[in-house]
């Protein structure tokens, strides 16, 4: 649950500000959209390798983004 503390002369539009921002740190958002669909471990270690390779190569110069 989160949580804002707004003082009693805060705009109504700052402090909806803060939520939004505390709500996009707390990633809830992807969790909920991670727990969509079921991904086996093998598959989600694979696409997890192909990135770290895939930024290596980039990191390398052999591929320009």
């Amino acid at each position: 649950m989160l949580i804002i503390d707004s003082k009693d002369c805060e705009n109504i539009d700052k402090a909806l500000k803060k939520y939004k921002k505390k709500f996009e740190k707390s990633k809830v958002l992807l969790q909920l959209r991670e727990r969509q669909s079921f991904m086996k471990p093998s598959v989600r270690r694979r696409g997890e390798v192909l990135k770290a390779i895939y930024k290596q190569k980039i990191a390398s110069g052999k591929i320009e983004a």
